[in-house]
This record gives structure tokens, C-alpha cells and sequence, in this order.
């Protein structure tokens, strides 16, 4: 169940690209921070919900300051449709989704359920692009160079499934899935 707290959003199930928790990454030119892109269904309309409702508190927080002359109607936010921005046949994970990158100068907690526990996880086994997880952010104002709206900084993760790998990686069981066994002659640990 997806949580609102003012700015703050806790997602339903979403799932993982371009994951960058472990270790902080950086762009050229950019400063390393911790980052993920989180992809929301747009059947998800609760999550969906729940972060509009962020961007106005956001908004209406700042738009005496940082976004003063800035319409809601025309606020700027990196909440944005996958349909619109990905080819979608060669991409097939982004159809019929929402998007948002999320980032943090500190390192987020990535917790697991384990024996019913949360417990913390460092493991790439863990995460990765393609896990399905649910994740919390808060989203602020930004006036940076000119540019004026609204985005989501990452606070934490709790991942909920394994999935596959996005990005071209493949799992070792379906690379071998195949793999006649019944010629032992050939197998070297024998």
C-alpha cells in the first residue's frame, strides 16, 4: 500500500533500472550520488496519486521562493511517461509506465524481508536493474541555472521480488537451462 506524508511517497511494487545504491555513480562533469530509476505502472494509480499530490505540497511549499512565478499548470517535473521517451518494441520494460529518477548524496538503506525481518542488504544478488522493490522519496523544489521545478531525492528501498535483469544481463539458470547433462565425458569436475 503506497504511502503519502506531505512530500514524502512510499511506492507500491516498482521496479529498478539503471541502480546505482550500492556505489555512487557519476555523469561526466557531475557530482557521485546514489541513484536509481524507478518504474511505476500506470495501472498504479494509488502510487500515481499519492506522488502528485507530493509535487503540489512541493510546489506549494516553494512557490513564494524558489518557483515564485512558475504555474502549477506548467511546473516542470521528472515524474514522466516511459511511453513517451523510450521505444517502447526494443524496450519492452518501459510500456505502460510512469518513470522517475531519484538520487541521494547519501548512501540509501536497501532492506529485504527475510524470515519475516527487514534486514539489510548489501548484495548485488540484491539489487539490481530489474528488481521489483518499492521505494521511498521525498520531492522538493529545485531552481538550479535557470531551471525551475519539482523532483524526488531517494531515501530508501525494500526490495519485494526478483526479476530479470534489464540492460542485456542474463541469469546464469537461463543461460544454461539447456545444457545437456547426459554427456559426462566432457565434464571437467568429474
Amino acid at each position: 500500500m503506497s504511502k503519502l506524508n506531505g512530500t514524502k511517497v512510499v511506492t507500491n511494487k516498482v521496479r529498478l533500472s539503471f541502480v546505482h545504491v550500492l556505489e555512487p555513480h557519476a555523469f561526466e562533469g557531475q557530482e557521485p550520488k546514489y541513484s536509481t530509476m524507478v518504474l511505476i505502472p500506470k495501472s498504479d494509480k494509488e502510487t500515481l496519486d499519492n506522488m502528485k499530490k507530493a509535487i503540489q505540497a512541493a510546489y506549494d511549499a516553494a512557490k513564494s521562493d524558489k518557483l515564485k512565478g512558475v504555474k502549477f499548470e506548467k511546473l516542470k517535473t521528472t515524474l514522466r511517461d516511459a511511453d513517451d521517451e523510450f521505444d517502447t518494441e526494443e524496450q519492452p520494460e518501459f510500456k505502460d509506465m510512469m518513470f522517475i529518477n531519484v538520487s541521494s548524496k547519501t548512501k540509501p538503506q536497501v532492506v529485504k524481508r527475510e524470515d519475516g525481518l527487514l534486514v539489510k542488504t548489501d548484495d548485488p544478488d540484491d539489487i539490481y536493474s530489474g528488481v521489483y522493490a518499492m521505494v521511498s522519496m521525498n520531492f522538493y523544489a529545485y531552481n538550479t541555472a535557470g531551471n525551475k521545478g519539482v523532483s524526488a531525492g531517494l531515501n530508501n528501498i525494500l526490495t519485494t521480488g526478483k526479476g530479470d535483469y534489464l540492460g542485456g544481463r542474463a541469469n546464469a539458470e537461463s543461460d544454461f537451462s539447456d545444457v545437456d547433462w547426459e554427456d559426462d565425458e566432457d565434464d571437467m569436475f568429474s
